[in-house]
């Protein structure tokens, strides 16, 4: 895995990390919101009691924040890429040098998987191609 960052996301790094106690590995901006993977374990120092933490992150950046915690398994970590939507089944494919993800859902899951304009899927397949070298990801 080898990320860069530029100057903006070290800084929004550093800010949630001094607030939360929370290692961040990773710091995604887009055109609505920022998304912090953190370290797996973290979750609980980036929310902290009550939500404090990360409603003391949320009011400081005054932008939409996103915290997803890492995993090392590739179906876990898309798994939480996608929260809230409850997956059935996650499979991964080899085929021609490209790593395919086939995320299963219930059909009536199928828009929030997908999500507005196809949002949460990108974000999803953003994070899966950054830690795991996933390819593409399609909602079954």
């Amino acid at each position: 895995m080898d990320i860069k960052l530029n100057t903006e996301e070290l800084r929004y790094i550093a800010l949630f990390e001094q607030i939360t106690n929370a290692k961040v590995i990773d710091c995604i901006i887009d055109d609505e919101s920022i998304i912090f993977v953190i370290e797996s374990g973290d979750m609980g120092a980036a929310i902290g009691k009550g939500g404090t933490n990360i409603n003391k992150v949320k009011k400081t950046l005054n932008i939409p924040i996103e915290v997803i915690e890492y995993s090392e398994n590739v179906e876990e970590f898309i798994k939480k890429s996608f929260y809230p939507v409850h997956i059935k089944k996650i499979n991964i494919s080899d085929d021609k040098n490209r790593k395919i993800a086939f995320v299963e859902v219930s059909s009536e899951n199928k828009g929030l998987a997908i999500g507005k304009n196809g949002k949460r899927v990108k974000k999803a397949i953003k994070l899966a191609r950054r830690h795991h070298s996933i390819d593409t990801i399609v909602i079954n």
